[in-house]
């Protein structure tokens, strides 16, 4: 199948580790330009480094803070100086730690609304004017079956991926018009396998003591499939939606959680 994706730049936010990074190498792996954004500097080049060494190809890193407006504008500004275009991008960062809702501090309420919701809004306005002007481009953003259902102890958390998967159909909507299309994947947990696919800001860095291998073997039994998402199964859904085989695709959510809900 043809994808059309190669030559086409593409911005891949929180790509240093685990998802983000499975899903800006499947991009690489398809001769694409890949911005990796990420806060941490450290993790972002270590892993543009890697893609462009795997794939040869050319992957930028810009360290960004997607909370922060003028951070992400800047990212843009960027992408589009070093590679004269925006054709893709792919809002991945997202952060949660359960709790129950009275028990979590609100500082952290914070933090979940402004890591899965602001930065959506925040790189969709930056990139989308360069889009409309082309009158071409997609947009994936990552959400959750927990945006879909809600989920206990991670209720800010639902609400704010509730917010990106209605944020997404609103936008479709408008901008449609502009041949721009938007679409939501939700994954199900991917657990990092390699200590090299988390950096020190991954929300997995404090929690992977948690996933033991018997937990993770305990945990997949609930899953129709028998196994946890991989970044492969992501990145494959937003390869596909960004892609000229996607092309008549827009508004739509797409769940890749191995069956465990079903909508």
């Amino acid at each position: 199948m043809e994808l059309g994706l190669a030559g086409k730049t593409v911005i891949v936010t929180g790509a240093g580790s685990n998802i983000g990074r499975g899903i800006a190498l499947g991009f690489c792996k398809e001769k694409c330009s890949v911005i990796v954004a990420d806060i941490d500097a450290k993790q972002g080049q270590a892993a543009a480094d890697f893609f462009n060494k795997e794939t040869g190809a050319n992957a930028i890193f810009v360290q960004t803070d997607v909370t922060k407006r003028d951070s992400v504008q800047a990212m843009v500004k960027q992408a589009i100086e070093k590679t004269g275009r925006v054709d893709i991008l792919i809002n991945n960062v997202g952060w949660t730690r359960d709790l129950f809702f009275l028990e979590k501090p609100e500082n952290e309420w914070d933090r979940e609304i402004a890591l899965n919701l602001w930065s959506v809004i925040h790189c969709i306005k930056a990139v989308l004017p360069h889009m409309v002007e082309k009158k071409a481009g997609a947009i994936v953003n990552i959400a959750s079956d927990a945006g879909r259902v809600g989920e206990p102890r991670e209720a800010v958390y639902s609400g704010a991926k509730g917010g990106v998967i209605a944020l997404s159909k609103a936008l479709a909507k408008e901008y449609g018009r502009y041949q721009v299309r938007i679409n939501t994947v939700c994954p199900a947990v991917a657990v990092p396998q390699k200590p090299e696919e988390i950096g020190e800001q991954s929300m997995w860095k404090e929690n992977i003591g948690f996933m033991t291998p018997e937990r993770q073997a305990a945990w997949a039994k609930l899953y129709p499939l028998g196994r946890f998402t991989t970044p492969l199964d992501v990145a494959n859904a937003c390869i596909f939606l960004a892609s000229d085989a996607g092309s008549y695709i827009t508004g739509q959510t797409l769940s890749v959680n191995g069956g465990f809900s079903m909508l």
